[in-house]
């Protein structure tokens, strides 16, 4: 059904298209009229000819006056008093006509003109904006492909329901633009990226104060995936991209997906093999029949060898220096290989990591080793880690399996009985993989994220005993604005279908962490196994790994059972009407470590803090007050990471 075959009764209705209003921009002045004075060039340095007094609800008055066409006259310096009671004559036009763009279709306006002030005096203008129009209804109308293809019935419901939004809103024409261009988003977004928006009408009833909104989608043809190419491809293997490509599923005639073709590109940047990645479906190849379009991948090679040297710091561990080292072809083997020289106030690390090119599964193999020293109180801790396995890596999911070798030795400077002899080690198979399902990052607004990790292994030495590990940790987020639920996804692609409209209220923050090692209890297990908790991104208000199991010379050790639970309130600082880069947090953390279930006595933080999302992602700085020790900690941390 079209709509200029749909029939239309005009007798108390008012058919109209507004005019399109952009905020922060000028309206285009109307034509004062003859003998009417030409706005000067720069007058911003001028002084008034006349001020502006507006009376109108607090929501509209900042609204009128940034876009009030009086406005542009106010420092003309030749403006007499015959052309502004001229303007005058067109103001309450000018004014009923934004006020119709945020819904206010009965206003009554004056406009008088009093002595008084600067030279030609004051304008007082009174506004009652009369009953606020809402959004009655909203229908959305399909012709080309999408109108009768039966595989394409869940994207349409997508779209209609995206439109069913505004539904019981005021109106306002910024969001019946919104409306139409997130429909059309939804629609180019998969199978019909050529698709344009035929027409569309907002149907203004005066009488009954209420908006329906009509809007015709034109899909045009599907658009079909057809090869791959990669541009600026040298020194790395191009079929590395090419197998991206296929396993994000655009494989040789699918649909054309735009998520998918985020997560390729995306994907591809994250190999390291490139410094820049730019993926896009070449629809000007396909032409208009139905021939497949290429998958065109751009890239920007990074250098083979690369030497990084750092300076850093953070309230956990005060200074940092750093030194790594990356060669991403490795003679004979091919393989990436990253080696990491950090030290610190407490810890010490010396590590490096190989891995393998992807493979056509999408599995790869890797390796890696690491010295590490790190000193809580009285103990230090050195210990080994070598590991070998598979991995499998995507925006949304990990997964990974691989064989552990850990062995470590602790040294209590106070208590030679609480140190030991070096001999605790152990072999494990391990399992895990990770699910993000985040609005967008790394500043995420709703969603939520679970990652998971199973082990089973046996100590070393002399003795051996069979052990099991488990991890678990959860990151949910919550809009206050939209309700708890209101985070929903797409059938495919398990997005939001729309970018969220900025919140007031912010959003809550659930971050859960636990850990246990079941074993016999004469075990030695490796340090490096078991569990400490406390710092910047566990318990804030403690120290980092000041959580654990208690010692008699009141230092902790680790132990085998942990949990941590985090809870937010994230809210937005807003300026004058806009939202700004920063957020005011409110926070309460409490954690545990111990060797006995049954045994809780969580340690808890409670504080405040303030977020800024920089350029490299959140930057938090908090203030955190410790139950336990009764002090204040600074905590700063940087970056998103699940």
């Amino acid at each position: 059904m079209t709509l200029t075959s749909r029939r239309r009764v005009a007798s108390t209705r008012l058919f109209c298209l507004l005019p399109l209003l952009f905020l922060g921009m000028p309206l285009q002045a109307a034509e004062p009229g003859p003998g009417s004075v030409p706005e000067a060039s720069d007058t911003s340095a001028a002084p008034e000819r006349f001020v502006i007094t507006l009376q109108a609800p607090g929501d509209l008055q900042a609204f009128l006056l940034r876009h009030i066409e009086l406005q542009r006259y106010r420092h003309l310096p030749d403006l007499d008093s015959g052309e502004l009671d001229r303007l005058l004559i067109a103001a309450p036009d000018n004014l009923r006509q934004l006020l119709g763009t945020q819904g206010f279709f009965s206003p009554e306006v004056t406009v008088t003109r009093q002595p008084g002030g600067p030279a030609l005096g004051e304008v007082l203008i009174r506004i009652e904006p009369g009953p606020a129009t809402q959004v009655a209804s909203s229908a959305v109308y399909f012709s080309g492909d999408i109108a009768r293809h039966a595989a394409a019935e869940e994207q349409r419901e997508a779209v209609r329901r995206r439109s069913q939004q505004a539904v019981g809103q005021p109106f306002s024409q910024a969001a019946w633009d919104r409306t139409k261009s997130d429909t059309l988003r939804l629609l180019t977004a998969e199978r019909y990226p050529r698709a344009r928006i035929a027409n569309s009408l907002s149907d203004i009833d005066a009488t009954g104060h209420a908006a329906h909104w009509h809007i015709e989608l034109d899909s045009g043809a599907p658009v079909r995936i057809g090869e791959v190419r990669v541009d600026g491809a040298e020194r790395y293997d191009p079929r590395t991209v090419e197998r991206l490509v296929r396993l994000a599923g655009l494989r040789p005639g699918a649909d054309y997906s735009l998520s998918r073709l985020q997560d390729a590109q995306q994907h591809i940047a994250d190999t390291g093999y490139y410094s820049s990645v730019f993926a896009y479906v070449d629809l000007d190849a396909a032409g208009e029949a139905d021939t497949p379009a290429p998958v065109v991948v751009q890239v920007r090679e990074a250098p083979l060898k690369k030497v990084v040297l750092g300076i850093g710091g953070s309230t956990n561990n005060g200074p940092r220096l750093s030194a790594e080292h990356q060669h991403l072809r490795m003679p004979f083997l091919g393989w990436q290989a990253r080696s990491k020289l950090q030290l610190e106030r407490h810890d010490q690390l010396l590590s490096t990591d190989w891995s393998a090119p992807v493979e056509d599964d999408g599995w790869h193999w890797l390796t890696g080793g690491r010295l590490a020293r790190q000193t809580d109180g009285d103990n230090t801790v050195s210990s080994l880690r070598l590991s070998l396995g598979k991995a499998q890596n995507s925006p949304r999911m990990d997964r990974r399996y691989f064989v552990q070798y850990d062995r470590a030795r602790t040294v209590n400077t106070a208590l030679a009985s609480l140190s030991s002899d070096g001999n605790e080690a152990a072999v494990s198979v391990n399992y895990g993989w990770t699910w993000r399902r985040f609005d967008q990052l790394p500043f995420p607004q709703s969603g939520y994220g679970l990652g998971l990790t199973l082990g089973a292994g046996t100590t070393l030495g002399s003795e051996r005993k069979p052990f099991l590990s488990t991890q678990a940790r959860w990151l949910g987020y919550w809009p206050l604005d939209r309700g708890l639920g209101a985070w929903t996804a797409t059938a495919e692609t398990r997005e939001p279908t729309t970018a969220p409209p900025p919140s007031r209220l912010g959003r809550l923050a659930l971050r859960l962490q636990g850990g246990a090692l079941l074993a016999d209890t004469t075990a030695r297990i490796p340090d490096t196994q078991l569990f400490l908790t406390g710092g910047d991104n566990t318990v804030r208000g403690y120290g980092l790994r000041d959580i654990g199991v208690p010692q008699a010379d009141g230092s902790v050790a680790p132990g085998r059972y942990m949990a941590v639970a985090s809870f937010e309130w994230q809210r937005p600082i807003w300026r004058g009407g806009v939202r700004t880069d920063w957020e005011s947090v409110l926070f309460a953390d409490a954690g545990i470590v111990t060797n006995q279930p049954s045994h809780t006595s969580p340690k808890v933080g409670v504080g405040a803090g303030l977020r800024y999302n920089s350029p490299v992602g959140p930057l938090q700085l908090d203030l955190a007050y410790g139950l336990g020790p009764k002090r204040l900690r600074v905590h700063l941390n940087v970056g998103f990471s699940f």
